[in-house]
């Protein structure tokens, strides 16, 4: 808060940039009183302060002894009375503090929604087919592979559940992305599934998503309890209050878990079926790095999330989110999008973020520079990598060669143990 405090013209006019309905009148109105108060209290601790001083050499002299002991305590009375005064309005001012998304990077296109997005490139071949591919919902009646009605009667709309050989190729899926990981030196870290809320404030999903969240009840915890979004939350909330060393940099961790987040009923092929769902498995990959490099790492980590759907034969574009379609912590995003025949268009199946040091302040992390010797707050970095049930959709429908087989990517095989899966 105090960083924001010192550079507060700078972060208004970025923060317009991301939100012009943003009220900041009502913001400034609640910064003045903050500020007014807090001044109220320095000023009252310093008269305190010469007073004492001055009581020290009157000790001798009773009235002005006493005269100066009143006066003290109408003080002591005064900060006691502001001090409640400003814990209300610190209250107040930090929930509205916690309402400000991070700034845009100045590459970040300018616009409010995903009209503004800008594709930066396409990779592979979309092919053509000469039969009519079989959109992954309809499995649900062809081999009963897929099965959302049953889903739907033990846990309500929008779950999925997924047998036999499809289950084994999501498995593999799963377990091919999280070995390539752990190949490229990414520490492999099982989490919790359930986290606390204060948990989802220090990342920056709460306050704004908090209609998407699962709550857990339960009358053993005093503390509100959230399933994970997304495994980044455990992940990054793991180094609160860690001062880590220089050469420690880049730190990388991944996760293989599933995610909860309450969707809405909406229209469209790119949200039906597992394409949007309450529940859903993601490897998720975490980057705190030198706040000097995090652009530069923010590349090389998209690089490394795109190389998954190469080694699968995927196509995919990678698209430049607008500032309007950011996610609320981020201050750069790259979508990678993968090729969905049956709908003719490009479907999300992950999102690469620099956080800055937005996490990385309201979680206190930071690192020791070997030069200066300080301690700095690093920048974080988080991407999926990737979205696996979406990336399933995109493999039954990119590798249907006819009717009644799939064909099973070279580099699942050794996973699955079959090239095909033959349906009837």
């Amino acid at each position: 808060m105090s960083f924001f405090l010192k550079n507060i013209d700078f972060f208004i006019k970025k923060i317009k940039i991301r939100d012009k309905n943003f009220n900041f009148s009502i913001f400034f109105k609640i910064f003045y009183r903050y500020r007014f108060f807090k001044n109220n209290i320095e000023l009252l601790q310093n008269k305190r302060n010469i007073l004492i001083k001055k009581a020290f050499f009157y000790k001798n002299k009773k009235n002005d002894f006493l005269y100066i002991k009143y006066f003290l305590k109408l003080i002591k009375f005064n900060i006691i009375l502001n001090k409640k005064k400003f814990i209300k309005i610190f209250n107040i001012f930090n929930k509205f503090f916690l309402c400000l998304p991070n700034i845009p990077d100045d590459s970040v296109p300018i616009g409010i929604d995903d009209t503004f997005n800008k594709v930066l490139y396409k990779w592979g071949n979309i092919k053509s087919y000469k039969f009519k591919l079989i959109d992954h919902i309809k499995f649900e009646k062809k081999n009963n592979l897929i099965n959302f009605s049953d889903a739907c009667m033990i846990s309500g709309s929008c779950f999925s559940v997924i047998k036999n050989d499809f289950a084994s190729l999501y498995r593999a899926i799963s377990q091919f992305m999280m070995d390539f990981h752990v190949e490229n030196n990414y520490s492999e870290i099982y989490v919790p599934y359930i986290v606390k809320e204060e948990c989802l404030y220090n990342t920056g999903q709460l306050p704004k998503f908090r209609n998407n969240l699962f709550y857990v009840y339960s009358k053993k915890y005093k503390d509100k309890l959230v399933l994970i979004p997304t495994s980044e939350v455990s992940l990054v909330n793991l180094c609160k209050n860690k001062i880590f060393n220089e050469l420690d940099l880049p730190i990388k961790f991944v996760s293989n878990t599933p995610c909860f987040r309450f969707e809405s009923k909406s229209y469209g092929y790119n949200n039906r079926g597992l394409i949007r769902l309450n529940q859903f498995d993601k490897v998720e990959i975490i980057q705190i790095v030198k706040p000097n490099e995090s652009m530069k790492y923010l590349e090389k980590l998209t690089i490394y999330a795109e190389s998954i759907l190469k080694k699968l034969d995927l196509p995919y574009r990678r698209v430049l989110l607008s500032s309007g379609s950011m996610s609320f912590s981020s201050s750069k995003t790259y979508d990678i999008e993968v090729w969905s025949p049956v709908s003719k268009s490009y479907i999300e199946v992950s999102s690469c973020s620099n956080t800055l040091d937005f996490q990385s302040r309201r979680l206190n992390i930071k690192y020791r520079s070997i030069k200066s010797k300080k301690k700095i707050f690093p920048h974080i970095l988080n991407g999926s990598a990737l979205a696996i049930g979406r990336t399933f959709v995109a493999i039954i429908e990119n590798y249907q060669i006819n009717k009644n087989t799939i064909k099973i990517p070279d580099v699942l095989v050794p996973y699955i143990k079959k090239k095909n899966i033959f349906l009837n």
